[in-house]
């Protein structure tokens, strides 16, 4: 601005010399002085800063990168892979059903067996009360009544013929009895009498007490009597045998 008005009076000045004095030009300059609101700010010289230092500093701290990056995955590794698991998947599952699949018939077989075992149970059971009776009517007849009363051979006919008779129907009972108990032996049925022989130990699962006694010359617990003898359908208990067990103790 100073500039542009002294050049602005330049002409005045160069056409009367005389007339520019000092107080004129002290006047010019006191006219375009610069106030303190219109000065211009003071100039700010930027500094600028090498980064090497500091990006020398973090790549100190950072590990250093693997020069070779690492090597992709074949994918027909891995499909390879996959189909081996499935396999095994596969196997284990077959197995499996195999397994389900023979016991399943072996449970069959077992049930299959069990029917044809079992299935005259009802029928054996509703036998068992004639088997009684024909046992008990044999029972009945004393073995004295079975021979001949008088061993005389002069004795008359007549002292001999009611024993002979009641000897051929006690034999008669005796051999329907021994067909029956054959025939349901086939089917698996049979008839025990635990006093027979020495007598057996008492067994819960078979035999039922009915009474405790005491018996000189049997061991503790031995059955000496039986009222009712047992039956046993392909090893199952059908009935348990009623018997009498020594107590001596």
């Amino acid at each position: 601005m100073i500039r542009r008005a002294l050049l602005r009076h330049a002409p005045a000045a160069r056409q009367s010399p005389s007339t520019c004095t000092p107080r004129s030009v002290s006047r010019i300059h006191s006219q375009y002085r610069v106030t303190p609101s219109t000065a211009l700010p003071p100039r700010i010289s930027s500094r600028y800063y090498s980064a090497a230092p500091e990006a020398a500093s973090t790549t100190a701290s950072e590990p250093p990168a693997s020069s070779s990056s690492p090597p992709e995955e074949d994918p027909t590794k891995k499909e390879l892979e996959s189909k081996n698991r499935e396999i095994i998947d596969l196997k284990d599952r077959y197995l499996r059903s195999v397994a389900d699949f023979r016991n399943l018939q072996d449970r069959t077989k077992r049930d299959i067996q069990s029917a044809r075992d079992f299935a005259i149970q009802k029928f054996a059971g509703d036998l068992i009360e004639s088997i009684d009776n024909l046992d008990r009517a044999l029972g009945t007849v004393p073995a004295s009544k079975l021979a001949p009363q008088n061993s005389d051979p002069d004795a008359s006919l007549e002292e001999n013929t009611y024993n002979k008779d009641l000897a051929n129907l006690y034999d008669g009972l005796k051999m329907t009895e021994t067909i029956l108990m054959g025939t349901l032996k086939k089917h698996g049925m049979e008839r025990f009498d635990p006093s027979e022989g020495e007598g057996e130990a008492f067994n819960p699962n078979l035999h039922e007490a009915t009474f405790q006694t005491k018996v000189e010359g049997k061991e503790d617990g031995k059955v000496f009597m039986t009222q009712q003898k047992g039956f046993l359908l392909n090893g199952r208990v059908l009935r348990a045998a009623k018997v009498g067990v020594v107590k001596n103790s």
